[in-house]
């Protein structure tokens, strides 16, 4: 499992979670929101950001939700629930992504993620700006 914070002003690394970790709100809030994204984002944005996210059970937790809000300039709750397609990352990024790591074999995990990391980091910014804008924000 990965995750990924993106914007026009730049985007985050890669978060990986690694194979076997249960996703649960403590592990996400303690793990991937306090000592990953929301440093991140900040360094990227300062207070000039939107946080969104998919509605995967550990991100709908009401302490998640009460962290969000505390935490971040503005929170998107997902609505409706379950709604993964409101997402732009999942819609667009992440389809981007997927056409250029499978044009070659994946041997295993680690190769995987090499894979992910690499192209990552050559994807373009027009890419990610097409995703922002398709939140019509």
């Amino acid at each position: 499992m990965v995750s990924v914070a993106v914007s026009k002003i730049g985007c985050s690394p890669l978060f990986f979670v690694e194979p076997g970790v249960k996703v649960d709100d403590r592990y996400y809030r303690n793990m991937l929101l306090k000592q990953q994204m929301l440093s991140v984002m900040h360094h990227i944005a300062g207070d000039m950001y939107m946080f969104q996210q998919d509605s995967a059970p550990a991100h709908c937790a009401r302490d998640i939700v009460q962290l969000l809000q505390q935490e971040t300039p503005e929170f998107i709750a997902p609505d409706p629930p379950n709604s993964p397609g409101l997402n732009p990352v999942d819609c667009s990024v992440w389809g981007f992504m997927q056409e250029r790591v499978y044009k070659t074999a994946v041997r295993d995990t680690a190769d995987l993620k090499q894979c992910l990391i690499e192209t990552w980091s050559g994807i373009p910014q027009t890419v990610l700006d097409e995703a922002v804008d398709k939140w019509g924000l």
